[in-house]
């Protein structure tokens, strides 16, 4: 997957307040077609009133925010996006058939029903009523639902809680061939390996600020934490204790280190075992990365999921 130059969507400068929480403090976004931004932050951190305004459903207090050059709360912005959200309250009586008809009808130039289900993995129920879907199924739906008008900007929030693996990846696939046609795909998600894997650039909101926008790779070389794997005799206890390690835990004759001095643990490694072997030094994980940056955050969540 590749992006573009072109930018379908963008905030500038953008200050949100809710009475005396300030929820996004000079925010600057970009999105650009052909390219999945995986938008990450402990709960509170902005992720929600981000989406909210580029979707039209909150108001800037101070800044600008324009979907395809249009205010996002023009009618005709709004028919080049889709959505899935977390919560949809959907017709249960309808049946899953029609509730793509019903959708896509809203659309300038939707697209066929049966190619919308096939994205989805949902040939199956379009004669059976939503309500009578399991959650998982449910969720299907709704993805469906949010492509069907061929959205040049998708927004998918927590996209597959509830899904099995099979499923998981079917929408991945959909997500990269999407992107490929040219649609910005925004990605909010607590699986961070789901991010990693996905997406073609994160953004980090930490109280209301972008504190990283770049590449998975570039955020995890921001952070100064590797994972050392060896395997050794030593006692994992002991290592624990040693200056520069974070984290140590022991896989049968494998020890894996997490430390910010990986240079000065490797040298002790070496010394203290002689017979060590498989040694690899690896950069951060995505996850690590992320706790990095928000390791000081009072209202960090383990789900990364949005409080306000």
């Amino acid at each position: 997957m590749g992006a573009n130059d072109e930018v379908l969507a963008s905030l500038r400068g953008v200050h949100k307040r809710y009475g005396a929480l300030q929820a996004l403090a000079g925010v600057d976004l970009d999105l650009h077609a052909g390219q999945v931004l995986a938008l990450l932050g402990p709960n509170g951190a902005g992720k929600t009133t981000t989406i909210g305004l580029l979707l039209g459903l909150l108001r800037a207090d101070a800044g600008q925010v324009r979907l395809f050059g249009q205010d996002p709360q023009q009618v005709a912005a709004r028919r080049g996006i889709g959505v899935m959200l977390q919560d949809a309250a959907l017709p249960p009586t309808l049946k899953v058939g029609e509730l793509l008809r019903l959708t896509a009808s809203y659309y300038p130039a939707p697209r066929p029903l049966a190619e919308s289900a096939a994205l989805a993995g949902i040939e199956d129920l379009l004669e059976r009523p939503y309500g009578r879907l399991s959650g998982g199924q449910q969720r299907r739906v709704q993805f469906a639902i949010a492509l069907c008008g061929r959205p040049r900007l998708l927004f998918l929030d927590e996209p597959t809680v509830g899904l099995d693996l099979p499923a998981r990846q079917r929408l991945w696939a959909t997500v990269r061939m999407l992107a490929g046609e040219g649609a910005a795909v925004v990605l909010t998600t607590h699986y961070l390996e789901e991010a990693g894997h996905l997406a073609d650039r994160v953004c980090v909101l930490l109280r209301g600020r972008i504190v990283s926008d770049g590449s998975v790779d570039a955020l995890r070389a921001r952070v100064e934490t590797r994972r050392i794997r060896c395997i050794c005799a030593l006692d994992a206890d002991a290592v624990a204790a040693w200056p520069g390690v974070r984290q140590v835990q022991r896989d049968g004759a494998r020890l894996d280190i997490a430390s910010d001095q990986a240079e000065a643990v490797v040298r002790r490694l070496l010394d203290t075992d002689p017979a060590l072997s498989g040694l690899e030094v690896l950069a951060a994980g995505l996850d690590e990365a992320f706790c990095d940056l928000t390791r000081d955050e009072p209202v960090a969540s383990p789900d990364l999921r949005e409080a306000a």
